[in-house]
């Protein structure tokens, strides 16, 4: 069987790697870099082996390069659900972070999923999972993690004073249980 080339005139090195710098994302460059080695020889069977992919996914890729040029490499939109979550929302859960969550109503001292969900659910009726408002928070820029509150350290000042009044406190006596043991 003979190896498929790529036979398009558009798809050459030097527009793969331009498009690479144009465009981010993973599966495009996994793509690009696909189309590369085809281009210096490589064979669909060696090209999917070093991805990972099937032999039959890279072919795919081949002939759509083959016919529809550089537009193969970008990907199309693709159908779905759309997000509950738009830029709007994101942009205003950002500014309710930044505040305490007392001041839009809820009895909390600190955000976190659960309260994000809460909110979610109180202001704008969107429903989602804790997990999620966990992301919607990271990718915002916050952190989960509690503050560390450290206590101040006493001086050697006022230790043998303590020591001595913790000496003379009598001790409480200790209650008895059933079989005479102490609790």
């Amino acid at each position: 069987m003979r190896a498929l080339t790529i036979t398009h005139r558009d798809i050459t090195r030097d527009s793969l790697l331009r498009i690479a710098e144009e465009i981010p994302g993973a599966r495009i460059g996994l793509r690009i870099a696909g189309y590369l080695l085809v281009l210096s020889g490589w064979r669909s069977s060696q090209v999917a082996e070093l991805f990972g992919l099937t032999r039959c996914g890279v072919v795919k890729w081949i002939r759509k390069a083959n016919q529809m040029g550089l537009e193969a490499v970008r990907d199309r939109p693709r159908s779905g659900r759309p997000a509950l979550i738009d830029q709007g929302l994101m942009k205003e859960l950002d500014q309710v972070l930044s505040r305490p969550p007392k001041e839009v109503g809820i009895a909390r001292s600190r955000w976190d999923g659960v309260v994000v969900v809460e909110y979610l659910d109180r202001v704008h009726r969107i429903k989602i999972h804790v997990r999620h408002a966990q992301r919607l928070i990271r990718k915002l820029g916050y952190s989960l993690r509690r503050p560390i509150y450290r206590y101040v350290q006493a001086s050697e000042e006022g230790v043998p004073g303590f020591w001595e009044e913790l000496k003379k406190t009598p001790s409480r006596p200790q209650k008895q249980g059933p079989k005479g043991r102490p609790f």
